[in-house]
């Protein structure tokens, strides 16, 4: 059967299966993006600088009731390994690091602008969450390319490590009120917050250990048209990391009123009064802070992709993704692909995700011995970052072992 790989930033090994074989692969792969705001803003995040009242009301124009962002980063050493004539072995290590949060309007403008826009007005803060993570794999797995002769099975195992780990989640009338002559602010905290180990964060210590899973299934088969076609689904990351003792965990339900300090004369100010708004202390008041260890979910991710082979030179490919515990909206797509000789150019469209729109393409190249892919599903925040969000980047490197 003709094969052909419309294959990108999906964070799978299996996936590439079909194109490259029994090889050892460097990939790596980088998106970011936010339906509530611009790539200039997120570029500014991710890499810092200056952020300038201009480029906050651009910004700011996307903004809805309820807004996502996530950044993911995964870089790997992979590798298939000959088993037999129905199977092979996979062996890998891997970074990966995830940052994505769901956020209100009010949350966006209180951040970048202040309360002052809030006077005699409540603020609203419920359901917002951040999750930041860090971890390192050890992957084992196998692949049964022969089943029924045609289809594939693959699964793996992970060991996981944990790095690092900030995540925190408000709830219900969670919220800011400015009294409207600002002398007067009530903040009603309900919130979970936990932090790993903050004096043991770099890559060779264990702050979590963890395991997960991979599941991957590709099958051809024949449309009512005749066409050759193959259906792919695949979930990988399914798993949970185990934060150890040194993790710390903060929960709060309750109310904070703050209604100033009346001084007379600057020299009456006394250590008792400095003392009472210690930020320390604030946090004590505030929150129910243990040493404890506890479970975390990791991003899960699903691939389904349908692949119809129309002829030699020409593929197109409509699929489904979405990434639990990510704050990651469901993302439908579209791929067009065209093969000339031993090269590749793919288009790819889609919308969902942590964006509204994305476009991109790739560029393959795919020969004997060698196997070399880069592109973005996400080119649209490189081109017009103050108006787009969403930008992203793959690349693949693999040598055949035949």
């Amino acid at each position: 059967m003709f094969t052909v790989g419309i294959r990108a930033q999906y964070n799978s090994e299996f996936i590439n299966y079909s194109q490259i074989k029994r090889s050892v692969a460097l990939n790596a792969e980088f998106d970011a993006g936010s339906n509530g705001t611009n790539t200039a803003l997120i570029n500014k995040f991710l890499f810092g600088g200056y952020i300038t009242q201009q480029e906050k009301d651009q910004a700011s124009k996307y903004l809805k009731a309820e807004n996502n962002f996530g950044v993911n980063l995964n870089y790997d050493l992979s590798a298939f390994l000959k088993g037999n004539k129905k199977f092979d072995f996979l062996i890998g290590f891997k970074n990966q690091e995830v940052a994505n949060a769901t956020y209100t309007k009010d949350f966006f403008k209180l951040m970048f602008y202040g309360n002052k826009q809030f006077a005699g007005q409540t603020a609203n803060l419920a359901f917002c969450n951040i999750n930041a993570l860090r971890f390192q794999e050890a992957k084992f797995g196998i692949i049964m390319h022969s089943v029924d002769s045609v289809a594939k099975i693959g699964v793996s195992l992970s060991f996981l490590k944990g790095e690092q780990l900030f995540y925190i989640r408000t709830r219900k009338n969670s919220s800011l009120f400015t009294s409207s002559d600002g002398s007067e602010l009530v903040f009603n905290s309900n919130f979970n917050m936990a932090i790993s180990d903050t004096n043991n964060k770099n890559l060779t210590t264990f702050n979590g250990v963890g395991a997960s899973a991979d599941i991957f299934f590709e099958t051809p088969y024949t449309t009512f048209k005749k066409k050759k076609a193959v259906l792919i689904v695949n979930a990988n990351n399914i798993g949970f990391i185990h934060w150890r003792n040194n993790s710390v965990q903060y929960s709060s339900d309750s109310s904070l009123r703050f209604t100033g300090y009346n001084v007379k004369n600057i020299f009456d100010l006394k250590d008792s009064t400095l003392n009472q708004i210690n930020a320390d202390s604030l946090v004590l008041n505030l929150t129910n802070a243990r040493k404890e260890n506890f479970n975390v979910n990791i991003p899960t991710n699903l691939i389904i992709i349908n692949r119809i082979i129309i002829n030699q030179k020409y593929t197109t490919a409509f699929g489904f993704r979405y990434i639990f515990n990510a704050n990651y909206k469901p993302y439908v797509f579209l791929d067009q692909e065209l093969n000339i000789k031993k090269f590749t150019l793919s288009l790819h469209t889609g919308y969902g995700g942590y964006v509204r729109f994305s476009a991109g393409m790739a560029v393959t190249y795919n020969a004997k011995n060698w196997f070399v892919r880069i592109g973005s599903n996400s080119i649209q925040g490189y081109i017009l970052p103050k108006t787009t969000s969403g930008q992203g980047l793959f690349f693949s490197l693999a040598k055949k072992l035949g």
